[in-house]
């Protein structure tokens, strides 16, 4: 069968060639999207009477059908089409006979398929949008429930201050509270109907494209034609949005594994997110966290791959850029199967409050808070970290904490220790005197918690 852009070729191709240049066994996808872009098309095309009335509800009734047999797998793809737009407009030719043929006025496959895809990536940003909001909610009912549960605060992932879990897990949350603005962000960029452009210099057509962009709720069209159809920024933010958003999970993955180690053991993973070993038997593996971890890199090669095929593209369209999609694709897949892992694990996650406790006590974590009482009773900080830091050092060596060295050893120090230390330097004290906002403080967290739970609702 000759190809439909047969003309100023004969329409032959190899077979070798055409397998390499199909997109249809991954485009397929989007079809819902391409058949409710030519049916906006056919009305665009009637309403301005570049084609009859009759003629468009012919169409329209036309793509219609097609769009129902596809959803109810009544249509099966023809593999030898290019393209989805090829399948589609050859299966209405096939129903429709010369009616069909006459969708295409006013348009190219060029803007067509930049149409789709950012009809496509508006549904996509939606339903990753979704699932992070479920993630934050997650991570918020888990904050709620330990709310003064004391665990280490790291840096260098050495033990640090004592914050509460719910801290930690909130920091998490305001990550993905920027990873949901900025898919708001970049939707509002996607939101953008390039329909009209045609291949790239518009149409000698008297059309509407704001009729069409409208019809297809989009807030704007593009304003020049040759960026119109050359444009893939949009889904090099999106992908940037999915890496940045992999780079947090992968983050807390991390985390999660450390944490599940019997050498932390402050949480413990599901059995329905956890594998065990073929060998060991006392293993439980954190497969699932692991996993999030290694498609992490998978999606920024996604982001890679598509700024490596635009870098060097002339202006307009080049085939190129069919390379967009498979890219594309994978990344929202991958991000949403991660996401839908992630949801579930953090809320089936057990916390083990008493080895938190036991790590901070452990830690020295509460040394600052010994330097900060010497300060306040005169010293100067830099002379307080000296003699905290001494004071440390002597616990080490003797096997013993803060906590547990007698007044007298502390007053060998400084004569500016007194009774009054003690209650200084408890955990739950030294938390609690956290009382600047964004701290682990008590009424800071529920402050955390009501400002996340606010956004969310945005």
């Amino acid at each position: 069968m000759a190809k439909m852009w047969a003309g100023r070729t004969a329409g032959k191709t190899e077979k070798l060639a055409d397998d390499f240049k199909s997109s249809l066994h991954f485009d397929r996808r989007m079809y819902r999207q391409d058949i409710t872009g030519s049916i906006a098309h056919a009305a665009m095309l009637g309403k301005q009477g570049i084609i009859s009335a009759e003629e468009t509800e012919t169409l329209i009734a036309g793509l219609g059908e097609i769009l129902a047999d596809l959803d109810a797998g009544k249509l099966a793809f023809d593999e030898s089409c290019e393209d989805i737009h090829m399948f589609v407009e050859q299966e209405l030719t096939a129903r429709l006979g010369a009616v069909g043929k006459k969708l295409h006025t006013a348009r190219s496959r060029n803007d067509q398929v930049a149409l789709d895809l950012r009809m496509y990536l508006r549904d996509e940003v939606d339903a990753i949008t979704a699932r992070i909001v479920r993630l934050i909610e997650a991570l918020v009912k888990q904050a709620d429930n330990n709310k003064t549960v004391i665990m280490p605060g790291y840096t260098h992932m050495q033990r640090a201050q004592p914050v509460v879990f719910a801290h930690h897990l909130l920091a998490y949350a305001m990550m993905l509270l920027r990873d949901k603005d900025r898919f708001a962000d970049t939707r509002a960029r996607i939101n953008v109907s390039p329909i009209g452009c045609c291949a790239l210099a518009g149409t000698t057509y008297d059309t509407d494209r704001h009729f069409e962009a409208e019809k297809l709720g989009f807030a704007d069209i593009c304003r020049n034609s040759i960026d119109g159809v050359s444009d893939r920024d949009f889904c090099i933010e999106f992908m940037s949005n999915c890496a940045t958003l992999m780079m947090h999970l992968s983050r807390f993955s991390e985390e999660l594994i450390l944490w599940s180690s019997w050498e932390f053991r402050f949480i413990e993973l599901s059995d329905a997110y956890t594998t065990g070993s073929s060998i060991m038997p006392q293993k439980k593996n954190p497969d699932m966290a692991e996993l999030i971890r290694g498609k992490t890199g998978r999606v920024y090669g996604d982001l890679m791959a598509l700024l490596t095929t635009m870098k060097g593209l002339p202006l307009a369209y080049n085939k190129d850029m069919q390379e967009d999609k498979e890219s594309v694709f994978d990344a929202t897949d991958t991000v949403q199967m991660c996401l839908d892992i992630m949801i579930p694990m953090i809320e089936t996650m057990n916390v083990r409050a008493d080895r938190m406790r036991k790590a901070a006590e452990e830690g020295f974590i509460n040394a600052t808070d010994l330097a900060d009482y010497l300060v306040r009773k005169g010293l100067p900080f830099r002379d307080a970290y000296r003699v905290s830091g001494s004071i440390v050092a002597e616990c080490i060596q003797n096997g013993t904490v803060l906590e547990a060295l007698p007044l007298s050893t502390y007053r060998s120090y400084s004569n500016l220790f007194a009774g009054d230390l003690y209650d200084a330097i408890d955990l739950s004290a030294c938390v609690a005197k956290r009382i600047s906002e964004g701290g682990p403080g008590l009424d800071s967290i529920k402050a955390q918690i009501a400002y996340v739970k606010e956004q969310i609702k945005k």
